[in-house]
């Protein structure tokens, strides 16, 4: 009798019988979900609403053991296998149809040191896990900006965030990690320990194995950062760009700002007849100290006269949730990114353009200042190459109605390549879009750091079990 109908990595069927799938199960605490159960939907089910496919199994790890076990039992018997961690990355990939998914999403344990100032964070953990055990000790790692984002995918492709410019990427701050091979064998990795492998993850996203833990590097925080949101008309937005490219290149490194073209909310503290409609945007944070980022941010709150400015002082885990409602989950979601090597007139303009013509009010187009430490680290000291940009242009395409797809995609795609013509330096491996462009694309934003991700994929994963996000074949 066969109970697993499955696949392998090349399509064809893998039938697993009750007897192979029940003497699994037994080496598994955590638990192992299939389609007939009640929670399966659910469990399947992805940040990012586009995203519809059904796994034939779901095993839902509760540590590093039963990761340990999933991938020694998908590699005995050829299962096509993806790996979840947040479940957050826009192009999908933590899923599949008729494999099995490792997840490793009720892995989200903290654990601080504040005598060392680091924390130890499992690979199902999210922003929102890390902040809520670090802020307590007046600590803090620079992560993303939306809360419920998975440690793991948001750290192994880079980690732009609010602290960025002050202490470098998510990954720049890894110390150490603890990692599953295809092999099923747990490697401790460091600068030290297998450190070819702990230079690879940083960056080079999860085609090498399963993070089952970072160790990341803590800083001390003040009790409350600035939250910077400050909305203007749309007519702000060429001179609300220019401030952002002549103010960053001597701007201080706790002062991190996205300028977005999106659509005013519909809330309480917007004019009527501003909702719904699109607007300019200052969003960021600075973590200085409170009265200092009253006088940095001086200049982003009074460009002009704003349709609203709700900026104010807060907790810095407060500041982090400040945009989570915007991104919700099952939302769909297509976004594309572009490295900036200078923010001129022709860039400007065409964003304009677009953020006349979205097809979604949700979408956003926005440029995030770059600088600071990240562009400090050498290009070949991770596998993050684009350190040197100051700027990144994110075309965030997000919308509720599923008959939408095929019009949100297209135009996100023609924005993406009319931006691209201007300026073609490679893109973000966390907004990505599907990467469906393949190795030309990948090639281009890893540069010379792309031959030796392969050199390394072939040393720890030469029969492409972990097939990740980033094509390294």
């Amino acid at each position: 009798m066969s109970l697993l109908n499955a696949i392998n990595a090349n399509g064809e069927n893998v039938d697993l019988s009750d007897e192979v799938f029940n003497g699994f199960k037994m080496n598994f605490r955590g638990d192992l979900i299939q389609p007939t159960d009640d929670d399966y939907e659910e469990r399947r089910s992805l940040w990012n609403g586009m995203i519809d496919k059904k796994p034939c199994l779901i095993a839902k790890c509760s540590g590093t053991a039963d990761v340990i076990s999933a991938v020694k039992f998908a590699r005995k018997h050829d299962l096509l296998t993806t790996v979840r961690g947040g479940g957050h990355h826009v192009a999908g990939k933590a899923t599949c149809d008729n494999g099995m998914v490792i997840d490793l999403s009720s892995m989200n344990s903290v654990h601080v040191d504040p005598e060392k100032s680091t924390a130890l964070v499992q690979g199902g953990a999210t922003l929102g896990d890390v902040d809520h055990e670090t802020s307590p000790f007046g600590l803090t790692t620079p992560l993303g900006v939306v809360s419920e984002t998975g440690v793991a995918g948001l750290t192994m492709h880079g980690g732009y965030g609010w602290q960025t410019r002050k202490h470098g990427l998510s990954l720049d701050n890894v110390i150490s990690a603890e990692v599953v091979t295809a092999k099923g064998e747990l490697l401790r990795t460091s600068a030290e320990e297998n450190p070819d492998l702990f230079w690879a993850i940083r960056g080079g996203g999860g085609s090498f194995g399963i993070v089952t833990s970072f160790e990341f590097q803590l800083y001390p925080m003040d009790p409350q950062a600035w939250l910077l949101l400050t909305i203007y008309p749309l007519s702000k937005a060429k001179e609300g760009f220019e401030l952002m490219r002549d103010y960053f290149p001597d701007a201080p490194e706790e002062l991190g700002v996205i300028g977005l073209i999106w659509s005013a909310p519909d809330e309480d503290f917007i004019p009527d007849e501003y909702k719904g409609e699109p607007v300019f945007i200052f969003l960021g944070s600075y973590t200085g100290s409170v009265d200092e980022g009253e006088k940095v941010l001086k200049p982003f709150r009074e460009m002009g006269t704003p349709v609203a400015d709700v900026s104010e002082p807060m907790p810095f885990e407060f500041v982090q949730k400040a945009i989570d409602a915007d991104f919700p989950d099952g939302r769909n979601y297509y976004w594309k990114s572009a490295y900036v090597s200078e923010l001129n007139d022709d860039l400007i303009d065409l964003m304009i353009k677009h953020g006349s013509d979205r097809p979604s009010p949700l979408t956003s187009i926005d440029v995030w200042a770059l600088g600071g430490k990240v562009n400090r680290v050498d290009s070949d000291s991770t596998a993050f190459y684009q350190r040197n940009a100051p700027f990144m242009i994110n075309y965030e395409s997000n919308w509720d109605e599923p008959e939408a797809n095929d019009e949100n995609v297209e135009w996100t795609r023609k924005a993406y390549n009319e931006i691209i013509e201007v300026v073609d330096v490679g893109s973000y491996m966390n907004f990505p879009g599907f990467g469906e462009e393949g190795k030309d694309f990948f090639s281009k934003s890893f540069g010379p750091n792309y031959e030796r991700l392969k050199e390394i994929k072939k040393k720890y994963d030469p029969d492409n079990f972990f097939q990740g996000f980033v094509s390294l074949e």
